[in-house]
């Protein structure tokens, strides 16, 4: 573990990077943290690699395909693209210490343990062989030891039971005593070598020695083709488990679906419930980890090597007594950090459960004995005044939560109790934006300080960082490095014709194109920004993907949205997710349709179609009318939907996710309010001033859900 030096990257899609984990013949490895909190290794090609085009692509194309591994069972790939001539990606980050580790610091499981550890290998192998892959490097540091069990890790060459995997030149294709035998005779593998490596790796469980031992690696490939394992130090129970595993014929080892039935623990053993990893030292060496982790991740990450504290990081890692942070990787042969180095699908989307550690300041969920259906608990703190009856919606930063206030100044209020903590006047409504949690970003119109500055504050305590005066109007969005805002050549006239882009480390206009959408001051595009692009719908229901390195255009959907009704993109790992006339989801790199679901509801000027879709792990959620769904990210197919009833008005906003709750604000005609639903099931919970017809914003943090109406401000519980 070390700090990021002068040539490494600060940001790749949307990871911070914040620290290095290690380095290898082909590339390095970093700790990086998106804007959640959640922590990710994010594997990084060589520059000298990455300059070969086709190795490059195929780096990023193998990582791809890893991600329908979505197993509980193994550290699975989040993401994978080519950025500013990087090719990188993004695997789980994972503490614990490797099964190697165990059973070198503990001693060998005891029989029951086996059987629970070959239970859940082979039902994760299932998950991989499902997916199309094969691990092809099954070993036991390949095998890091969680509080929730097993995971695999590493899928250091992974590949398409298909395809050809990358390799360099010289590199022993598998782990000496671990791999199969047509492994080691370069045969073409399936799913049966996995089980191989899976009854070497039990063996090793169970007596703590290797079933194929030598002097070299030679003669240790030579016993694995030619002579027998030595089970004679593994007990027999589990060596009629696991010789089966062994054979040197892949058709004569059993599948994992019957490992994992034949080792299935029976219900009521001595044990109980409790797992292996669960009980004694071992449990408390997990849990020590974990902890020291947790302080690790929590460290505030910088830009700069100075300001980072190496020291507390070693303490940190101390402290767990050597904690190891693995991560499962893509589809590459060679991306091994050390020496020696597919169920497909999940039936239901994946819900983000964040794995941030919490923060001081987070409030507690409600429990089931805390609420009842029908009826809205009262508010954390709140209703109060202080916003702007024109709403803008509130953005949570850190322990404070932003609002515009009637007197054209931004306000700070403490998301614990709502004490005002600061306010900062800006001379004109305008949004606001969080490049991060040590940066917020507004337009300041005051005729003394001169018109049309972009105003870079201190979240923490309002206090001004510095001003650009580059004839902005509004904000529409940001990432770690730029802020994109609309500008006018006349501030007087205030006639938005051109879009920025200005950088943030260098204080500079990177780069300012007309405006490519239809808009005005008081109607702004709606924008998303990640993986390097830009999107922006206009109220001519014009949807524009940009570079957002050069502002050049690189794709576009003409009439997206209705006539006067821009929609919010979202953007996640190289994907943009519409509403509009359609609820599509499309590569974010050239504008490829991924799916596409038509609307039912009554396309019109100024409403109708899909809302604004929200994101939360695999799953999504949008308003389609008066009707809610939650669909699976990946392929579009419905979970569950549930309808508000009535007649919706425009605009369909975004729908807030927080704990295990949805919160669907629908301008209904007649009515308006909140919305608040079980996540898992779509069924109602309770309703917000269902006959308030004033404007709602709002906007979820720390467990709680803001909301902005009537001028008012208040903090919601959550479930």
């Amino acid at each position: 573990m070390n700090p990021l030096g002068p040539g490494d990257p600060l940001r790749l899609g949307p990871y911070r990077l914040v620290a290095v984990l290690g380095d290898g013949g082909m590339g390095r490895v970093y700790l990086g943290r998106d804007g959640t909190g959640r922590a990710a290794a994010v594997k990084v090609l060589r520059p000298e690699l990455a300059y070969d085009q086709n190795m490059a692509q195929r780096f990023v194309r193998e990582a791809q395909v890893a991600q329908a591994v979505t197993s509980t069972g193994v550290a699975r790939v989040l993401g994978a693209w080519i950025e500013a001539g990087r090719p990188w990606m993004a695997t789980e980050f994972l503490v614990g210490p490797t099964l190697e580790q165990v059973i070198e610091e503990h001693g060998p499981f005891d029989d029951l343990g086996v059987q629970e550890l070959g239970a859940a290998l082979a039902r994760t192998l299932q998950d991989i062989h499902s997916a199309g892959l094969v691990h092809r490097d099954l070993k036991p540091s390949n095998i890091v030891m969680t509080s929730s069990g097993p995971r695999i890790i590493d899928f250091g060459i992974a590949r398409p039971e298909h395809g050809l995997t990358l390799t360099v030149t010289g590199e022993i294709p598998v782990t000496p005593g671990y791999g199969a035998p047509e492994q080691v005779l370069g045969q073409r593998v399936g799913p049966p070598s996995d089980v191989f490596s899976l009854g070497a790796v039990l063996a090793y469980a169970s007596s703590g020695e290797r079933v194929y031992d030598g002097g070299h690696v030679a003669m240790v490939q030579y016993q694995v083709v030619h002579g027998e394992p030595d089970l004679s130090e593994v007990t027999e129970p589990i060596r009629v488990l696991v010789a089966p595993c062994l054979a040197k014929d892949p058709a004569h080892r059993p599948s994992p679906e019957q490992i994992a039935t034949v080792m299935a623990t029976p219900p009521g053993t001595k044990r109980g419930a409790k797992k292996a990893w669960q009980l004694g030292a071992l449990a408390a060496d997990i849990k020590r980890r974990e902890a020291a982790a947790k302080q690790l991740i929590s460290l505030p990450g910088v830009p700069t090597p100075p300001a980072f504290s190496r020291r507390r990081l070693v303490t940190a890692l101390a402290a767990g007594g050597g904690t190891v942070l693995a991560a499962g990787g893509g589809g590459v042969a060679w991306w091994l950090l050390s020496k020696d180095g597919g169920s497909g699908k999940a039936s239901k989307p994946t819900e983000a459960e964040s794995t941030a550690p919490p923060k001081p300041w987070d409030a507690k969920r409600l429990k089931a004995s805390d609420y009842k259906d029908g009826t809205a608990p009262p508010s954390l703190w709140g209703p109060q005044s202080g916003p702007s009856l024109i709403v803008i919606q509130p953005l949570p930063v850190r322990d404070v939560v932003v609002v515009q206030e009637g007197d054209w100044t931004l306000g700070a209020y403490k998301v614990t109790d709502g004490t005002r903590k600061w306010a900062v006047e800006c001379g004109a409504l305008a949004h606001y934006v969080a490049p991060s949690d040590e940066l917020l970003m507004t337009v300041r119109s005051l005729a003394r300080d001169g018109l049309g500055k972009l105003l870079a504050l201190d979240p923490a305590t309002g206090k001004e960082r510095w001003t650009a005066a580059v004839n902005a109007v509004d904000v529409i969005a940001a990432d770690a490095e730029s802020v994109y805002f609309a500008a006018a050549t006349d501030l007087i006239r205030r006639d938005i014709n051109l879009l920025r882009a200005f950088d943030i480390p260098s204080r500079t206009t990177r780069w300012s194109v007309p405006m490519p959408v239809e808009c005005s001051s008081s109607s702004l595009p709606k924008a998303a920004a990640g993986s390097g692009r830009l999107v922006l719908c206009g109220q001519n229901g014009k949807v524009v993907t940009l570079d957002a390195r050069t502002g050049e255009q690189t794709w576009t959907l003409p009439r997206q949205a209705a006539a006067f009704y821009p929609i919010a993109p979202a953007v996640s790992e190289g994907v943009v997710y519409l509403g509009g006339k359609s609820l599509t989801a499309r590569k974010l790199k050239n504008g490829d349709e991924i799916w596409s679901l038509p609307a039912r509801s009554e396309i019109r000027k100024g409403s109708g179609g899909w809302g604004s879709p929200t994101l939360d792990g695999d799953a999504l959620y949008a308003l389609d009318g008066t009707e809610i769904s939650r669909r699976d990210r990946r392929d579009g197919k419905v979970d569950w939907t549930h309808s508000l009833g009535g007649d919706v008005v425009p605009p369909l906003y975004p729908p807030v996710i927080q704990g295990k709750s949805v919160w669907v604000q629908a301008d209904i005609t007649g009515k308006g309010g909140i919305d608040v639903l079980h996540k898992d099931t779509g069924e109602p919970a309770w309703t917000y001033a269902r006959d308030d017809r004033g404007d709602w914003a709002m906007a979820a943090s720390g467990n709680r859900v803001f909301l902005v109406n009537s001028g008012r401000l208040a903090a919601m519980p959550v479930f």
